[in-house]
């Protein structure tokens, strides 16, 4: 998948897609792309910097949810030019397709809206990378058809993203052939962050279990997949959405720091087979 020149998902070098759960100001945006991309590149990855200009699915209608659409994608517009790297945002209406693509080098499907068939379409006619996330209720071979519905626009630039599947309430398991059967159909991300989140698991808002990130992001760059999905701020406590799975981001380059080593040995071998 082409996000931009020398920024390829499904090439040699791992893409990372991260940032804040969602804009909060451009101060924080900028702190946190700025020692992300540094420690990307220290450690071989590809940077694309991630943000979302509205949390529409929010469990409580009183959680912080946008900036605004015009503030939020004038920051994001300003942390793609002054730090010099891609963006990626999640649409959640096909109306804001166009709009969105005119900023940002990715659009996002959310896990939720994996199977709307006019989101899908409406992404892949801007021309733009298209990222979708797996649903978690959707088995992995049956994303090949979300594959499809943005491929039959033309736009061959999609990929699919695991964030786990629902295990009764409040809880998420990742299985981890997931990974290899839907890299059949596109390149794979693994997201870290909403792979260990509690959904609507602290009542009126979510939890998470962080302390599992690293456990689930070495089992995942191990299958050799082509990218990773993280979430972080200087202060997971005070951020404004998902901060009970957020990364710390003092702890950034370390965590990255494993991840590569982890998927470099998954690469080494992820040509060996049993049949």
């Amino acid at each position: 998948m082409h996000i931009r020149d020398g920024v390829v998902l499904g090439a040699e070098k791992p893409v990372l897609f991260a940032g804040p759960c969602a804009v909060e100001s451009l101060d924080i945006c900028l702190e946190i792309g700025s020692k992300v991309k540094a420690w990307a590149e220290d450690h071989g990855f590809s940077y694309v910097f991630k943000a979302s200009f509205d949390k529409a699915n929010r469990t409580s209608s009183g959680s912080f949810r946008s900036i605004g659409m015009d503030k939020s994608l004038e920051v994001l517009q300003r942390v793609g030019k002054e730090l010099d790297v891609p963006l990626v945002t999640d649409i959640h209406e096909s109306y804001q397709a166009a709009e969105v693509a005119e900023v940002v080098d990715v659009l996002q499907i959310p896990a939720f809206l994996c199977r709307q068939t006019d989101l899908l379409l409406a992404a892949g006619n801007t021309g733009k990378a298209v990222k979708i996330k797996r649903g978690q209720f959707m088995a992995p071979e049956d994303m090949q058809f979300a594959v499809k519905k943005v491929r039959s626009t033309g736009n061959e630039n999609v990929c699919l993203t695991e964030r786990g599947f629902s295990l009764g309430y409040h809880n998420l398991v990742v299985d981890m052939r997931g990974l290899p059967i839907m890299r059949e159909f596109a390149p794979v991300v693994f997201d870290i962050t909403h792979s260990v989140q509690q959904p609507g698991g602290q009542g009126g808002s979510s939890g998470g279990q962080r302390e599992f990130a690293p456990f689930l992001a070495r089992a995942a760059a191990a299958t050799g997949i082509d990218g990773f999905f993280i979430e972080t701020h200087p202060e997971p406590a005070k951020a404004l959405s998902d901060g009970p799975n957020l990364i710390p981001l003092h702890r950034m380059g370390d965590f990255l720091h494993m991840l590569k080593e982890s998927w470099e040995l998954g690469r080494k071998y992820q040509d060996f087979a049993v049949q």
